[in-house]
């Protein structure tokens, strides 16, 4: 009898253990990665999602939808991760970890919805933000705004090898000192200048909301052709009075605008879109000598 209760006592712990092995093999005890979440990547790889964090800004924006656009049409599709931001404007976007810089992240501010903490009040108008896939890390926050917005369309060109390069021609165009952060939170760092010019790029991009912007049942849908062509504009007249001035003083630029995006042909299904550069040549293409003249060249 002794031996047998000897023999059934192994047997218990001999479960017990493979019980607890199992269980500790499952959970991964915790993982001592990087990667805490507990969400998985897209695809249903298994993979624990990282979390790539940020500041989306004019002022801080709250409650503006984030996402990771992997198609590149600016627009939030399903199975495309996202997030909103919160009460300082942050957000954290759990991706998988191959996706990170791979594909840029598309900020979508919202009319009635998303709040300015500049003004405390929700925008009049809703536009888009974006940070180019070169400025997506999973290390450093990765700050969306509206100079970011243009630095991720000139680099859609392809006439810029670097992000460097890009922020040295934007400070150019503002007439800001080349090496000027243009990437950084300009808000944190009080930089009034910069601030001024995004607080005047949103509020064009706002005006346009109508030529660029729509609704597809319960998405909102981004005309690409002329939102690159809008970014264009404003790129080649960054350095006219409107980047530094109040923001009553910009209607002719914004009327200019206006009436050369509604000119401008809708992205044609399953055509490749236009970069900023070529947008722009296509609306210059239509306008007389004198509005021409105007504009300038990209």
């Amino acid at each position: 009898m002794k031996d047998l209760n000897l023999s059934s006592f192994k047997q218990s712990w001999r479960l017990i253990f493979v019980c607890l092995l199992s269980a500790y093999i499952l959970t991964g005890c915790g993982s001592s990665g990087t990667d805490t979440t507990a969400g998985v990547g897209s695809g249903g790889t298994g993979v624990l999602a990282k979390a790539v964090t940020g500041t989306v800004a004019d002022g801080y924006l709250v409650n503006a939808t984030v996402f990771l656009d992997k198609n590149g049409n600016y627009q939030l599709d399903v199975g495309e991760p996202s997030t909103t931001t919160d009460s300082n404007g942050t957000y954290a976007l759990n991706i998988d970890p191959a996706d990170v810089g791979k594909y840029p992240i598309v900020v979508l501010a919202i009319k009635g919805i998303t709040l300015d903490k500049d003004t405390n009040q929700t925008i009049a108008n809703s536009y888009v933000l974006s940070l180019s896939r070169d400025s997506v890390t999973g290390t450093v926050s990765n700050f969306i705004s509206p100079m970011s917005s243009q630095i991720r369309e000139l680099m859609e060109t392809g006439a810029y090898a670097s992000l460097q390069q890009a922020s040295d021609a934007l400070s150019s165009q503002l007439e800001l000192p080349i090496g000027t952060d243009m990437r950084g939170d300009y808000l944190q760092s009080n930089n009034t200048s910069i601030h001024t010019a995004a607080q005047n790029m949103s509020t064009l991009m706002g005006n346009q909301m109508e030529q660029v912007m729509g609704v597809n049942g319960s998405t909102i849908t981004v005309d690409v052709n002329r939102y690159r062509g809008m970014m264009g504009l404003m790129f080649n007249n960054m350095s006219s009075s409107w980047c530094q001035s109040s923001q009553s003083s910009m209607g002719t630029f914004s009327s200019t605008m206006t009436t050369m995006l509604a000119n401008t042909p809708t992205t044609p299904v399953g055509q490749p879109y236009w970069d900023m550069s070529t947008a722009y040549s296509n609306m210059m293409g239509g306008m007389s000598t004198s509005n021409s003249s105007m504009m300038g060249t990209y």
